[in-house]
């Protein structure tokens, strides 16, 4: 037995030494510019013997493997190494450099003066649709919700976008790529017109407030690019029920899901509020209006997509106020407007290609009547009517180059045809602005990324040509830090309100520098950004009558001889992680901007820039109860205001000063009954808001007498106001999604 296994050990002995003598070791480091890459799988192709690196990069292991071999090195995020290697009777080294592995998910997102909300991949999603209904005091309105972000003035007599000391005919709005002119409701002086497209309409947003694409122009200080939704889900009907408006609606989508079409309609008007609430303006007529639209949509067979909208509304409003002159007591304006617009758009992807072709048309007519009450008796009211034909065409051919590069080109013509008469006095303006542009998205890697463009425009009217050049920068600092820097010089014609005698004019232009710094992780977003906008040959007025005593005088351009700046810092930050169902943001704006244009005889403070803005909003749903509550507070520093005149051919302040800090705070409450039995296909959302809560007496501006001495304050139509409302839909049951958006 002894002999036996004394036999057995010494097989065992020598089989062992057999094996290691036959074994070969294989090591190495594996690195990415130099720098040792952990967790990368070290493998002998078709068999099981391999390793993982280490955190400094190392990796080693044995194999009884013989012969030609290949050695593969894999990691999620760099590109798969194979080597070729002969392994003999001695210990191999290899040492592999490795690429990054270059991927859309992964890629640094350019983002400085641009904030995305859409349903991409990759939007930074910091202002969806259901974000803009439910922020309190915004009223379901995406030009009132932007005001909550960083950069967007508070301004409340007029309508647009105020972004960054520019005015707000100097930001542009487009849907599919196609500009909408006059997306604002007509109105009167003094009164800000309401956004005229439903906010459903849209399936996301991008919303640049500098520093934006070479695709658009015509915008001295922003763009707000919104995406129109594809096909429905399901066929469905909806009402809307409150005090101040009625609509339905349906959708319809056919059983192969490849076209759908629908309409709406709705009336609105004020009058049963004005009873219950005390108004800072007296209304004589409405406010009231009209709308109706349609739509239709559908796929081709070789996978392009079709897409139209089409709307059609109406206007009518009179307001009584005191007059600031001595020979009557009150003055009456009437207004009566109607507008269409139909856009129609197009995109098929061809292999690598992508085209995009877009088309607008639009027609604007706004009747405005000035006029005493003695006047209104016996007659010669003054008579202010616009109307205006605007079309645009554009054509977009983007080719990818790989999964982060593309480059992109096209062309896009801009006609527009207005006629304004005002009593005895007329006047036509046309204008064709031509233009082309190229740009192209550079992803050297997935931590650094450009955006080069140019754009250039040509001006009939003015017979100018310019070149704009634009880029941007974008580098990951860490893994959830960023930072982007953007460059851009942009034109935009003179507002052709102002040229009302011939005069040789140029184009406006502003220079952009973006600097942001950017954290995004999963529920949280802080955005740090900083900015300097320059203005160049901007356009200056001066009154050349009076159209009526209480009207807004005529103003002719004179020259391009105006300029300013425009700087500030703004920060941005929104949660939805931290507590539990709620979600709120905070942004604060600093804003330094001083311009010399229009009649300002040098430079000042522009009368819609405010130096502090500050906006939080808070958002906590129960899903139990399928009831959610909803607030938001918003201060700015009080703006300058200024009486300016003219006298013996300039301009000259008779009267300035700084109005009041704004404040508002605003609450809204959302709930999600159940209609019918428990498994019906309906969506029911009743909606209870109330704007300016605390009842703060706002004032936007000042009016003054012809000769300085008297002054009325212009302020909100009411300083508190209460809003309910139902909204029903048959055949789609939305209950969850608006649960899970509000989380």
């Amino acid at each position: 037995m002894k002999t036996i296994f004394q036999k057995v050990i010494c097989f065992l002995l020598m089989l062992s030494f057999t094996f290691s003598f036959s074994q070969i070791k294989i090591s190495g480091k594996v690195t990415f510019k130099s720098k040792g890459i952990s967790e990368v799988n070290i493998t002998l192709k078709d068999t099981y013997d391999g390793a993982t690196t280490d955190r400094d990069g190392n990796f080693s292991f044995e194999t009884t493997e013989k012969g030609n071999q290949v050695l593969v090195f894999t990691h999620p995020k760099y590109i798969e190494v194979e080597k070729n290697i002969l392994i003999g009777n001695e210990n191999i080294t290899v040492n592999t450099e490795i690429k990054e592995q270059v991927s859309e998910i992964e890629a640094v997102i350019i983002s400085a003066g641009a904030i995305e909300a859409s349903d991409k991949k990759r939007a930074t999603a910091l202002l969806t649709p259901i974000d803009i209904y439910t922020i309190a005091g915004a009223d379901g309105q995406i030009s009132s919700a932007l005001t909550y972000l960083p950069g967007v003035q508070k301004v409340g007599e007029t309508e647009g976008l105020f972004i960054r000391g520019g005015t707000g005919t100097e930001a542009k709005i487009f849907m599919d790529g196609s500009l909408i002119n006059n997306y604002f409701s007509n109105s009167v002086p003094g009164i800000a017109g309401r956004d005229r497209f439903n906010t459903s309409l849209f399936k996301g947003n991008i919303f640049s407030s500098g520093g934006y694409s070479a695709l658009y122009g015509q915008a001295l200080s922003g763009v707000l690019m919104l995406e129109s939704v594809d096909l429905p889900d399901q066929s469905s009907y909806d009402i809307g029920v409150s005090p101040i408006f009625l609509n339905a609606g349906f959708q319809r989508l056919s059983e192969d899901k490849n076209h759908s079409y629908g309409a709406s309609a709705g009336y609105s008007l004020l009058t049963p509020m004005r009873k219950i609430f005390n108004f800072n303006t007296d209304f004589t007529d409405g406010p009231q209006g009209f709308n109706g639209n349609a739509n239709f949509r559908f796929k081709t067979k070789s996978g392009g997509f079709f897409k139209y909208y089409g709307m059609y509304d109406t206007d009518r409003m009179g307001v009584k106020t005191e007059s600031l002159e001595p020979e009557y007591d009150f003055a009456l304006v009437k207004l009566k407007g109607k507008n269409t617009y139909h856009n129609l758009s197009f995109r098929q992807k061809f292999g690598k290609y992508l085209l995009n072709v877009g088309t607008s048309y639009s027609y604007n007519e706004s009747d405005l009547n000035f006029s005493t009450e003695k006047q209104e008796i016996e007659s010669g009211n003054t008579q202010v009517l616009t109307q205006g034909n605007y079309f645009n065409f554009k054509t977009v051919l983007e080719r990818k180059l790989n999964k982060i590069s593309a480059l992109r080109g096209g062309f896009e013509l801009n006609n527009t045809s207005e006629e304004l008469t005002v009593t005895e006095f007329n006047k036509n303006y046309k204008d064709l602005i031509s233009s082309a542009f190229v740009e192209t998205d550079l992803g050297f890697s997935n931590h650094f990324s450009a955006k080069i463009g140019v754009r250039s425009e040509h001006s009939s009217f003015l017979n100018r040509l310019n070149v704009a050049p634009r880029f941007a920068l974008a580098y990951r600092l860490a893994k959830e830090w960023t930072a982007s820097f953007a460059y851009g010089l942009f034109y935009q014609n003179p507002e052709s309100r102002y040229i009302n005698s011939p005069v040789k004019l140029d184009f406006q232009q502003s220079q952009h520098y973006i600097f942001q710094i950017q954290r995004a992780s999963e529920g949280r977003s802080l955005r740090l950004e900083a900015f300097y906008k320059k203005y160049d040959d901007l356009v200056k007025v001066i009154n050349i009558s009076e159209i009526g005593s209480q009207s807004p005088p005529v103003q002719t351009a004179i020259n391009n001889n105006g300029n300013g700046f425009a700087k500030g810092l703004e920060f941005f930050w929104r949660d939805k992680k931290t507590f539990q169902n709620i979600d709120y943001w905070i942004s604060y704006s600093f804003l330094d901007s001083k311009r010399d244009f229009l009649n300002y005889p040098f430079s000042l403070r522009p009368n819609f820039a405010s130096e502090h803005t500050i906006s939080a909003v808070a958002k906590r749903f129960f899903p139990e109860l399928k009831f959610g509550t909803n607030l938001s507070y918003t201060y700015a520093k009080g703006r300058p205001f200024y009486d300016i005149v003219s006298q013996n051919g300039e301009n000259i302040i008779r009267n300035e000063g700084r109005l009041r800090d704004f404040s508002s705070l605003n609450f809204s409450f959302n709930y999600l009954p159940n209609l019918g039995k428990k498994d019906a296909k309906s969506f029911v959302v009743l909606v209870l808001s109330i704007s300016n809560i605390l009842g703060s007496k706002n004032i936007y501006g000042y009016n003054f007498s012809r000769n300085g001495m008297q002054r009325s304050a212009v302020v909100p139509p009411v300083n508190t106001f209460v809003f309910v409302g139902a909204f029903i839909s048959f055949g789609v049951d939305r209950t969850q999604d608006a649960i899970n958006n509000n989380l």
